[in-house]
């Protein structure tokens, strides 16, 4: 029986126009009265989470956050930090000074603010036109933006997450180089084309699950977990039904149990209808 979905946002639970469907978010409703738990595991600071409480009802549902890829994990109900796991400010500006090298602005989340040193280096030119990206990535997770001169020297804080912004191309060609000092002292992932980010060893989303979760009680065979990017795999491998969306990358598909439809196609509900009979039955 299952007792845990675990929920990816972008590309997962939003669809191409950054909605949750009316179709999802009743099947997401309906589980929730049966007794399942809601955990939105993002990328996202939990701030930027809280909306979804909202509208999928995971308060009054007790369900959880899971944000920054897995750095912290919140009680939606009580705000309570159930783990957190953050870079040293030593670490941080070791990062911060290396990628000073490199065509890319990093963002970091702390406070009240989203933190940058210069708000104006924001738009990437993308397929679709010129796009930007700093000001979406604030204003999406209800962060103003504040510029300081230079953030290296700011940090004096433990960090979640290090988020660096870049033109696609330039990241494809960068990304080896811009990891290397840190190979096996922090962990760095693509989290979308333009997004490249740090945090500190042994973040992801599965290490969260398993430090919160398990602590609960709750066994990795009543999870199932839903996905479409790279930040996903551990999630998807670690529960006991993986499942890409039909939008995924190959490289997830190529590890999940099971492909549903795409995040247009409402894939979310069309896989709980087939694996909670005791609920759409």
């Amino acid at each position: 029986m299952i007792k845990i979905i675990l929920l990816d946002i972008d590309g997962t639970l939003f669809n191409s126009k950054k909605q949750i469907t009316p179709r999802t978010k009743d099947a997401l409703l309906k589980a929730q009265a049966h007794g399942a738990k809601l955990v939105i595991a993002s990328g996202r600071p939990p701030r930027g989470l809280l909306r979804f409480a909202e509208e999928l009802d995971m308060k009054n549902h007790h369900g959880m956050f899971i944000g920054f890829n897995g750095a912290q994990v919140i009680d939606c109900q009580s705000g309570e930090i159930l783990y957190r796991k953050a870079m040293s400010p030593e670490d941080a500006r070791s990062v911060l000074k290396h990628i000073s090298r490199f065509e890319v602005q990093p963002m970091i989340a702390h406070g009240d603010h989203m933190y940058v040193n210069d708000a104006y280096k924001g738009v990437l030119q993308l397929e679709n036109g010129p796009r930007n990206i700093m000001e979406h990535e604030a204003h999406g997770n209800n962060y103003p933006l504040c510029e300081v001169f230079d953030l290296a020297s700011f940090v004096d804080f433990p960090v979640e997450k290090i988020l660096t912004l870049g033109q696609p191309e330039y990241l494809q060609q960068n990304w080896q180089e811009m990891a290397a000092p840190f190979k096996g002292k922090l962990a760095s992932m693509f989290t979308a084309p333009f997004y490249y980010e740090y945090m500190a060893d042994g973040i992801d989303k599965a290490a969260a699950i398993r430090e919160s979760l398990q602590k609960l009680g709750y066994a990795r065979e009543e999870m199932i977990a839903f996905g479409d990017a790279q930040n996903d795999k551990t999630m998807i491998e670690y529960a006991g039904i993986g499942v890409a969306m039909g939008n995924a990358t190959d490289e997830l598909k190529s590890v999940a149990d099971e492909i549903t439809s795409s995040n247009d196609e409402d894939g979310i509900a069309e896989s709980l209808y087939r694996h909670m009979p005791e609920v759409f039955g």
